[in-house]
C-alpha cells in the first residue's frame, strides 16, 4: 500500500514556507507522494454544484489555489524521493501541447517523479471564463491524453484528432520514463470507463465504500473490452481517518476492495504536521 497527502497546495500549505515544512515531513515520515488540487479562477456565485459536499459548494470563493504544477516545481527541490502527483488538474481548459512541456519539464527536473492525475471538472463558469468550451470537454480531455503521450514517447511526435493535432513536431525534454502515469479522477461510470480504456490509474474520489466494487469493475470491464490487463490500473482512494487503529482499519478495508494508494488530506494533520505524520507513519503505514 502507498500512502499520499491531498489537497496539498491549499490553505494551511500555500505559501512557501509551509509547502516546504510539508513536503520534507512527509518525505521523511515515509509518505510516498504529495497531491494538488486545481482551479485557475473560482467566478462569484457560480451556479455550478460541486458534487463533493451536501452544500453544493466548494468553499469560499476566495480560497487560494496555487498553480497546482508550480507549487509542486517549488517543493520538488526540497525533496528527492516524494512523488508529485495532481489530483486532479482539469485536462479539458488547458492547451495539451503547453501541458505537455510543462509536465515534461517537471517530471525531468525532478528525476521522474510526476503523476497526472485529470479530470473534466464541474464549474462550468470557470470554463466560460477561460474561454474554453464546456461541451465536448470529455472528448477533448481523452484526445489531450493521446496527444500528451505521443509528445512524450515519439521521437517525431504527430497526433490528428477532432480536438487537436500536430505533426512530426520534437518535444524536450521527454519524462525520465518516456512517459507520465495518467490517473483518472472521477466518482461515475463514464469516468469508470474512461480510466479502464486510457487511464494507468483510476482515482474514485468522494464515493462511498459500498460503490467502490461497482466502479471497479466498470473499470476492469473497459480495461478488458480494450485489450488491455485490468491489474495494470492503479486504484487511489481517499482515507478522512488519521487516529491509530481507527485509521489502521480504514486502510485495511480500502486495500481489501483492491485499492493500492491511500490519500489523506494535509490539513488533518494540521499546520505542523512532522509530529502528526510521524505518529500516522508508525500506527499505520509501518503495520500495513
Amino acid at each position: 500500500m502507498k500512502f499520499g497527502l491531498a489537497f496539498s497546495n491549499i490553505e494551511p500549505f500555500a505559501g512557501p514556507l509551509a509547502a516546504t515544512a510539508l513536503a520534507v515531513a512527509a518525505e521523511d515520515a515515509g509518505f510516498e507522494s504529495l497531491w494538488t488540487v486545481d482551479h485557475v479562477v473560482i467566478p462569484a456565485d457560480y451556479r455550478s454544484v460541486y458534487p463533493y459536499d451536501s452544500s453544493g459548494r466548494i468553499g469560499p470563493d476566495d480560497t487560494v489555489f496555487p498553480d497546482p504544477l508550480i507549487w509542486l516545481s517549488y517543493v520538488a527541490h526540497a525533496t528527492s524521493t516524494l512523488r508529485l502527483g495532481t489530483a486532479i488538474l482539469i485536462l479539458p481548459q488547458r492547451n495539451p501541447v503547453v501541458l505537455a512541456k510543462e509536465l515534461a519539464t517537471l517530471d525531468f527536473l525532478s528525476g521522474g517523479r510526476v503523476i497526472l492525475g485529470v479530470g473534466v471538472g464541474w464549474l462550468k463558469e470557470e470554463y466560460e471564463a477561460l474561454g474554453v468550451p464546456w461541451e465536448r470537454r470529455g472528448r477533448r480531455g481523452e484526445e489531450s491524453i493521446g496527444a500528451m503521450r505521443a509528445l512524450w514517447s515519439q521521437e517525431r511526435a504527430s497526433y490528428d484528432g477532432a480536438t487537436t493535432g500536430f505533426a512530426e513536431c520534437y518535444l524536450r525534454p521527454q519524462p525520465v520514463q518516456g512517459t507520465i502515469p495518467i490517473h483518472i479522477g472521477g466518482h461515475s461510470p463514464t469516468a469508470a470507463r474512461r480510466a479502464g480504456r486510457l487511464g494507468d490509474g483510476f482515482f474514485p474520489f468522494g464515493v462511498s465504500r459500498g460503490e467502490v466494487p461497482a466502479l471497479l469493475e466498470v473499470v476492469r470491464q473497459a480495461a478488458r473490452e480494450a485489450g488491455r490487463d485490468p491489474s495494470s490500473i492503479e486504484v487511489t482512494m481517499d482515507s478522512f481517518v488519521t487516529n491509530g487503529d481507527e485509521a489502521l482499519a480504514d486502510v485495511t478495508e480500502l486495500q481489501a476492495l483492491g485499492v493500492s494508494r491511500v490519500l489523506i488530506p494535509a490539513g488533518m494533520f494540521g499546520s505542523d504536521p512532522a509530529p502528526a505524520l510521524q505518529r500516522y507513519a508508525l500506527d499505520v503505514i509501518a503495520r500495513v
